[in-house]
């Protein structure tokens, strides 16, 4: 798979998302912001990542949150994961929350989210009046236990 990226321009200098290491998944994104925002406890903000990518037809990118971040300070995503559809060619962005007790700070080129790439199928949808039955039926939200 060919991931292209453009860079907003005056963003250039941000470093370019990579991987950290050779077995990571997730691609680190970074906080595209001119000044530093800080975000209070149970406050939530969109921060651009000044990044457009172009997905091959059948991939989407799913951001997520960084582990670091949620578990040291209390901060992740609102919407995790977050889905990028291969057509989707503007910025970037990351609506992040503060759960923890703290104001939290974020300064330019910070690490704020992780991009994980992923092959899907797109369904035919075909309209019935039928669906098959199965043991488990329509149970669902705890039904099959705790």
């Amino acid at each position: 798979m060919l991931l292209r990226i453009k860079k907003v321009p005056e963003f250039k200098d941000l470093p370019t998302p990579k991987f950290m290491t050779e077995g990571s998944v997730g691609m680190d994104l970074y906080a595209a912001i001119e000044e530093e925002i800080i975000l209070k406890p149970f406050e939530r903000k969109l921060i651009p990542t000044g990044i457009l990518i172009e997905l091959p037809c059948g991939y989407e990118a799913q951001i997520r949150p960084r582990s670091g971040l949620a578990n040291k300070y209390g901060v992740t995503l609102v919407n995790t994961p977050g889905t990028i559809d291969w057509d989707y060619r503007g910025e970037i962005k990351v609506i992040m929350i503060n759960l923890g007790n703290e104001d939290f700070k974020i300064n330019r080129a910070d690490r704020i989210a992780q991009m994980v790439f992923n092959k899907v199928e797109i369904p035919i949808i075909e309209e019935v009046e039928y669906i098959e039955s199965t043991e488990r039926g329509s149970g669902g939200f705890g039904s099959t236990g705790k």
